[in-house]
């Protein structure tokens, strides 16, 4: 069963004010060091293993689409020549 939802006003949330208090450059770099001090920053070993394996990634993908490219290129030649 519908619900009928004409001559219904929707609650329409408050816009933010426009007119809001502006944050000087140094409040703002305050807190953007208090903000990365909480993040947790990858060890040497971590960080050394993490970009390996987006190599490798990487490696393996160009790999694939370059393949993908040699057999379809290669059956294009083959259907058109």
């Amino acid at each position: 069963m519908a619900t009928d939802t004409r001559d219904v006003t929707a609650d329409k949330p408050d816009k933010p004010s426009t007119g809001s208090k502006r944050t000087s450059p140094a409040l703002f770099y305050r807190q953007v060091v208090a903000e990365l001090r909480k993040v947790i920053w990858p060890t040497r070993k971590e960080l050394v293993t993490y970009t390996v394996v987006a190599l490798i990634f990487v490696l393996i993908m160009v790999g694939i689409v370059s393949g993908l490219d040699l057999v379809f290129s290669t059956g294009v030649l083959e259907i058109f020549s």
